[in-house]
C-alpha cells in the first residue's frame, strides 16, 4: 500500500501549492494522525476541473466495453486493498473492520455492477424513428436518439460510508460510467481512507489506458464552493446534511449555466406499526426496532428516527418495551467530534421542546453517543412542526400515537419527503390500511413491509431517494443502476447517413443492444 503524501491528484498528477495542512484524527481518541493533507488552492481547484474537461471528449468517445474494463480494473484494485487499509479505515471512522470489510465488498460490487449495465447498453435508451417520406400531409425525417454523459461531475464524499459512498462510491461510478469524469472532494473526516481508494483508482486507470484527468481529487474545508462554481463543472453529486445540500444547490442554480445537484440530504425514515403485528409479535418488533435505531450508532441515513402506531394498550406496552431496550444500550463512538457535536445539538433540541417528552436514554455527555427515546405529541406531525421534520443523525428515534386511521393518515400527510417508510403488519393490518400504500408512494422514495430500512442493496431495481428535503432531486436514485440516468442527458440526429451515426444508432446495431425502433422494441439490424 503507497505512503501517505497528502497532496491533490490533478490530471494525473500529483499537486500540493497551498499552504494551509490539514490532519486527520482517530475517531476514537481524538489525536491526531501522522499526515498532513494540502488544502487546494483555488488555482488547483481550477486545474482539476480543467483536467477533467480536458478528458471529457476523449473518455466519453471511449466504447462502453472500455469504460467497463475501466470499472472492473477499480474493483479488483479495491479488493486488493488488505488488512492494513482496513485499520486506517477503522481508525478514522471508529467503524468494525467486518463493516468495512463489507463495505469495501460492497463499493467493489457496485463498480462492477455498473461495468455489466455499461456492457448491456441499455442506458443508450437508444431510439430509433425510420423516415416516412410518403407520409401525409408531411414526411417524416429519419430520427434517432441515445444518450451521452453530461460532462464533468463535481462528487462530496460522505462521512458516514467512508467507502461506499466516497472516493470510489456510487456516485463516482456512476458518473465514470455515464463518461463523465471526476472531480472528488474528499472529506475531512476520512482523507487517508480517500488516497488509498484514490490510489487504486489512478492505478486501475493507467492499467487500463485512461485519459489523464478522468478522475481528480482535492483536499479542503471551502474549496467546494469553487468547484461547483466552475465552469466546467456540469454536475454534482453529494451526500450529507440538509444545509450543505442546500448551499450547493443553490450555489449551482446561480451560476451563469446553473447545473444539477443530486443531493441526497435529510431524512427520518418513519416506521408504521400495524395493529395486528402488535398483537402477534410486538417484542420481536421491539428487539428489531431497537437494533435498528441503534445499528452502526445510527449512523445511516435509513435510521428509523419515527415510529408511529394507533393509541392501544398493545401499542402503550410496546413502547415501553422499546424504552426498556433502549434504556440498556451501550453508547457507543461516533465518526467525528463534528457528527456527536451535532448529535446533541438535534438531543437538545428535542428536550427542550414542550411537546416531546423523554422517555428513555442516559444523559448525553462525554466522547460517545447515548441512545435515546422520545415521544411527541401527533398533533406535532401533523401540523408540520419543524422538531418532527429535521434529522437527528444518531441513535435516538421519536414514537408518535396517533387516535385511529384517519389521523394516520393526517399523520404521515403532514411529512415532508423521505427516503424510506416501513409498515410492520399481518395480511389483515396491510387490507384493512390499504390506503397507506398510494399515501406512502407520494412521500418517499422505497417502502418496506414488515423490514427495517437500515440496509440498502445495490441493484437494478433499487431506489434510494425521494422527495425533498430527502433529496434535491425525486426523479433520481444514489444507489442502484438507476443512478447513471442522472449524468446522462439525449442528443438526437436527424437525417444522418448511416456512416455518421454513433454505433448505438447504426443500421447493423453492431453493438447488439436492445433498441426501440418505430416504437417496437428489438435488438435486429435495420
Amino acid at each position: 500500500m503507497n505512503q501517505i503524501l497528502g497532496h491533490n491528484y490533478i490530471g494525473g498528477a500529483r499537486s500540493a501549492a497551498g499552504q494551509t495542512r490539514l490532519q486527520s484524527v482517530d475517531a476514537s481518541s481524538g489525536e491526531a494522525l501522522p499526515h498532513d493533507f494540502i488544502q487546494a488552492t483555488a488555482e488547483e481547484v481550477d486545474a482539476a476541473a480543467k483536467a477533467a474537461a480536458a478528458a471529457y471528449p476523449a473518455y466519453r468517445s471511449l466504447s462502453a466495453v472500455r469504460r467497463a474494463e475501466f470499472l472492473e480494473a477499480i474493483a479488483d484494485e479495491l479488493d486488493a486493498l488488505g488488512d492494513e487499509f482496513v485499520a486506517v479505515v477503522c481508525r478514522e471512522t471508529a467503524l468494525p473492520a467486518a463493516r468495512i470489510q463489507g463495505e469495501r465488498g460492497r463499493t467493489s460490487g457496485q463498480m462492477r455492477l455498473f461495468a455489466k449495465v455499461l456492457r448491456r447498453g441499455d442506458f443508450y435508451g437508444a431510439r430509433i424513428d425510420r423516415a416516412l417520406p410518403e407520409r401525409t400531409p408531411l414526411p417524416r425525417p429519419d430520427l434517432r436518439q441515445y444518450r451521452i454523459g453530461l460532462g464533468p461531475v463535481a462528487v462530496f464524499g460522505a462521512s458516514n460510508f467512508p467507502l461506499a459512498f466516497s472516493t470510489a462510491g456510487g456516485d463516482t461510478a456512476s458518473a465514470l460510467a455515464a463518461g463523465c469524469p471526476v472531480v472528488f472532494k474528499a472529506h475531512s473526516g476520512h482523507m487517508a481512507t480517500a488516497e488509498h481508494v484514490a490510489d487504486a483508482i489512478i492505478r486501475a486507470a493507467e492499467k487500463t489506458a485512461m485519459p489523464a484527468g478522468v478522475f481528480n481529487m482535492i483536499y479542503g474545508g471551502g474549496v467546494g464552493e469553487w468547484l461547483v462554481k466552475h465552469p466546467a463543472i456540469q454536475a454534482v453529486g453529494f451526500t450529507g446534511s440538509l444545509k450543505g445540500g442546500r448551499a450547493l444547490c443553490d450555489m449551482a442554480a446561480a451560476r451563469a449555466q446553473p447545473i444539477p445537484v443530486f443531493a441526497e440530504m435529510s431524512s427520518i425514515n418513519p416506521v408504521i406499526v400495524l395493529p395486528q403485528a402488535l398483537e402477534t409479535r410486538a417484542e420481536n418488533i421491539a428487539r428489531d426496532l431497537t437494533a435498528s435505531v441503534v445499528q452502526g450508532c445510527g449512523q445511516f441515513c435509513t435510521n428509523p428516527g419515527l415510529v408511529i402506531g394507533i393509541r392501544s394498550p398493545q401499542f402503550t406496552a410496546f413502547t415501553q418495551q422499546v424504552a426498556a431496550l433502549i434504556g440498556d444500550q451501550a453508547p457507543q463512538t461516533m465518526l467525528n467530534a463534528g457528527t456527536l457535536q451535532s448529535y446533541g445539538k438535534g438531543l437538545q433540541k428535542l428536550l427542550a421542546h414542550p411537546g416531546i417528552e423523554h422517555l428513555a436514554g442516559r444523559e448525553q455527555q462525554g466522547n460517545q453517543a447515548q441512545p435515546q427515546l422520545f415521544k411527541a405529541d401527533a398533533s406535532l406531525l401533523i401540523n408540520g412542526d419543524e422538531a418532527l421534520q429535521e434529522e437527528v443523525f444518531g441513535p435516538t428515534t421519536v414514537f408518535v400515537e396517533v387516535a385511529d386511521q384517519a389521523q394516520l393518515s393526517a399523520a404521515l400527510n403532514g411529512l415532508h419527503g423521505q427516503l424510506t417508510a416501513t409498515m410492520i403488519g399481518e395480511p389483515a393490518d396491510f387490507e384493512r390500511f390499504s390506503e397507506l400504500t398510494p399515501l406512502l408512494e407520494q412521500k418517499v422514495g422505497r417502502i418496506l413491509l414488515n423490514g427495517y430500512p437500515t440496509g440498502v442493496e445495490v441493484c437494478d431495481s433499487m431506489v434510494h431517494g425521494g422527495p425533498y428535503p430527502a433529496t434535491s432531486d425525486a426523479r433520481g436514485t444514489s444507489v442502484g443502476t438507476l443512478a447513471i440516468d442522472r449524468f446522462l442527458r439525449p442528443v438526437c440526429f436527424q437525417n444522418y447517413p448511416d456512416s455518421l451515426l454513433p454505433e448505438p444508432l447504426k443500421n447493423a446495431n453492431p453493438l447488439g443492444i436492445q433498441r426501440l425502433v418505430d416504437g417496437v422494441p428489438g435488438r435486429e439490424a435495420l
